[in-house]
C-alpha cells in the first residue's frame, strides 16, 4: 500500500493533509491518534470508499479510486461498530457475507466450518448475533471480514467496545492472519495496542507527525525522559511544568514522568524543585510510546495543529 500527498477536505476543514504512507506486506501497521485525527477518513480513502481531494493511492498494485471496484474482492474492512445483523444467527451472518463475496456453495460451507472452529463458535452457530457479548461480536465481525481470505485487512478502531481480555485474544488472531500472509492496517487510540504493531504512523489533526517501528520511534527520544520521585508529587508537577524545556509532566502513581525538549538540561529542574522546598530524586528513563505521541503532537506549532 502506497499513498503520496493524500488529502481530504470537507469544506474549510482539512481532515487529512498531505499524508505520505508506505505499508509493507504481511505486517500489522498501526494508525495511532486521538479521535478527530483523520484515521478513519484515511482508511476510507485507502479502500476506495471516499474520494481524496488530492494525492495518489496504490493498493495491491491497483490505482485508487479508479480501480476501487477491482480492489473490493481483495480486501476486508472491519469497523468499530461491528457490522453484523443482530437478528441473524452466527452462521447466518457468515453465510450472508459469503454470498456477498460470491463464494460458491461448497467453498462457502468449508470456509464457514473453518471459521466457526477457529473463532470458537461451534456451540453458538444458531445464536442471534444481537445476543452475543462484546468480545463474541468482535470475533464474529472479524470472521465475517476475512471470510473471503483477503490479502489486505483494514480495521477501524476494532477494539474500542470490548474488555481487555477480549482485546488480547483479538490481537492474537490478527497476528495469526499476518503470519498467514495478510497485510493489516489497524487504527487505534490505545498505546498498548500500538506497541504491538510492526510499524506505526501517528496522526495529529490530519497530519502524519511520526512513522516508524515502536523501537525506532522511542529511540528518537533518547535522553529526553525522566522519572521524578517527589513529595508532594502534585506540587512538584506544577513546579516542573513551569520550567523551560519541559514538554509534559504526567503523574503515574506517586511518580512523575517528565518529557523534555531536545537538548534541554536536567539540572535546572532539580534547582527549581529545591527552590520550592521539594525534595526529589530524578533519573533517566527509556521513552515509551506515549512519550513519542506527546512529543509528536504537542511540539507542532499551534497554527499547524489548528489548521490555520
Amino acid at each position: 500500500m502506497r499513498a503520496r500527498g493524500l488529502s481530504r477536505r470537507f469544506g474549510a476543514l482539512r481532515a487529512v493533509d498531505g499524508i505520505d504512507l508506505d505499508v509493507p506486506r504481511r505486517q500489522v501497521y498501526g494508525f495511532l491518534g486521538p479521535n478527530g485525527s483523520g484515521k478513519s477518513t484515511t482508511i476510507r480513502m485507502l479502500c476506495g470508499l471516499l474520494t481524496p481531494s488530492a494525492g495518489e493511492i496504490e493498493v495491491l498494485g491497483l490505482r485508487i479510486p479508479a480501480q476501487a471496484e477491482a480492489l473490493r474482492s481483495r480486501i476486508g474492512y472491519m469497523t468499530q461498530k461491528f457490522s453484523l445483523f443482530d437478528d441473524l444467527g452466527v452462521r447466518e451472518n457468515l453465510e450472508f457475507m459469503a454470498a456477498v463475496h460470491d463464494l460458491p456453495g461448497a467453498q462457502a460451507r468449508r470456509r464457514i466450518d473453518t471459521l466457526v472452529e477457529q473463532y470458537r463458535f461451534q456451540d453458538r452457530q444458531k445464536q442471534l448475533a444481537g445476543t452475543l457479548s462484546g468480545g463474541q461480536k468482535q470475533r464474529l465481525a472479524l470472521a465475517a471480514a476475512v471470510i473471503h481470505q483477503p490479502e489486505l485487512l483494514l480495521l477501524d478502531e476494532p477494539t474500542s467496545a470490548v474488555d481487555p481480555e477480549s482485546r488480547r485474544d483479538f490481537w492474537e488472531k490478527l497476528f495469526e492472519l499476518a503470519d498467514a500472509g495478510t497485510t493489516l492496517l489497524v487504527s487505534t487510540h490505545y498505546m498498548d495496542e500500538a506497541e504491538r504493531c510492526h510499524r506505526i504512523a501517528i496522526l495529529d489533526r490530519g497530519v502524519l507527525v511520526a512513522d516508524g517501528t515502536p523501537a525506532e520511534l522511542t529511540a528518537r527520544l533518547a535522553g529526553r525522559t525522566l522519572v521524578v520521585d517527589a513529595d508532594p508529587p502534585r506540587q512538584a508537577a506544577r513546579v516542573l511544568a513551569a520550567c523551560a524545556g519541559v514538554v509534559s509532566v504526567a503523574q503515574i502513581g506517586n511518580r512523575l514522568r517528565v518529557l523534555l525538549d531536545p537538548g534541554a538540561a536536567q539540572a535546572p529542574l532539580g534547582e527549581a524543585l529545591q527552590a520550592a522546598g521539594i525534595a526529589a530524586r530524578m533519573q533517566p528513563q527509556p521513552a515509551s510510546l506515549e512519550d513519542v505521541f506527546v512529543a509528536a503532537t504537542r511540539q507542532r506549532p499551534a497554527a499547524a495543529r489548528d489548521g490555520a
